[in-house]
């Protein structure tokens, strides 16, 4: 999609939406009034979308501080927002590189303006449909080494696509990737009935449809990879720091993380 795609501002999109309940302001009416017509059936939306953030980031954590990973493969971008995947990689290794992928206009003006690199690493956005690996994996390698580990963060995004597609998308990243390297995983699950009607709300209104996915289907995700203690478990369970643990409570998101040996 070129740069000069225009935006549709008529109908909700989910990143903007997303974007609406993380507290951000790169949304439209339309997003916040499907926004809220979901919280209406599932207020721990944000609860579970801000869970879904801290996951991330204390998975990056995780893989810079303790895996010595130094590059990212970020899919599904979305809007950028506060403690993006650059900038808690190179707060703890200034020298990681990271690799954004998404295809919306708006996602990639925003991601040009603010997903700006500390000197000593970089940062680079490819603008590419994600359905697609072996493009994206193509343009990547011009500013990732795969001879070495990445760390493949693909995060509230495989829920917009049914079936084996989701698996086979996944599958044509994950096998490129080098020993070493690791996937980092959340979506949405069928793990409460609001959630379930949260989803049918935005299906009735949202022209991308969510498919939620139970926490089995999700762990299928992470087949023929070493999953990291504690597995595939809600998003806010996933290693909380001390001061979180036995405070958070669940959220109908899933993930983990694993390593390819």
């Amino acid at each position: 999609m070129s740069d000069s795609a225009p935006i549709d501002t008529t109908v909700a999109h989910s990143a903007r939406v997303w974007n609406y309940w993380l507290g951000g302001k790169d949304n439209y009416p339309v997003d916040r009034e499907v926004g809220d017509y979901v919280l209406q059936a599932y207020p721990e939306m944000v609860a579970a979308a801000r869970a879904d953030r801290e996951f991330l980031i204390r998975a990056v954590t995780h893989l810079t501080a303790n895996e010595g990973i130094r590059q990212f493969l970020d899919i599904g971008t979305g809007l950028p927002t506060h403690n993006n995947t650059h900038e808690v990689a190179q707060a703890i290794a200034p020298e990681s590189r990271v690799v954004y992928v998404d295809n919306d206009p708006m996602v990639l003006a925003h991601a040009r303006a603010l997903l700006t690199s500390r000197p000593e690493g970089a940062t680079h956005y490819v603008d590419s449909d994600l359905r697609e690996p072996a493009t994206v994996l193509k343009t990547a390698a011009g500013h990732l080494d795969f001879t070495r580990p990445i760390g493949l963060t693909i995060l509230g995004t495989m829920g917009h696509f049914e079936g084996q597609q989701a698996y086979d998308i996944v599958r044509g990243y994950v096998d490129a990737l080098p020993a070493g390297s690791f996937l980092v995983m959340c979506d949405g699950t069928d793990t409460s009935e609001p959630m379930i009607e949260a989803a049918r709300r935005w299906n009735d209104t949202a022209p991308l449809p969510y498919h939620l996915r139970s926490p089995q289907e999700i762990a299928r995700f992470f087949e023929g990879l070493e999953p990291l203690e504690p597995g595939v478990v809600s998003a806010s369970l996933w290693r909380p720091s001390e001061s979180e643990v036995g405070a958070v409570r669940e959220v109908d998101q899933y993930g983990g993380v694993g390593r390819k040996n």
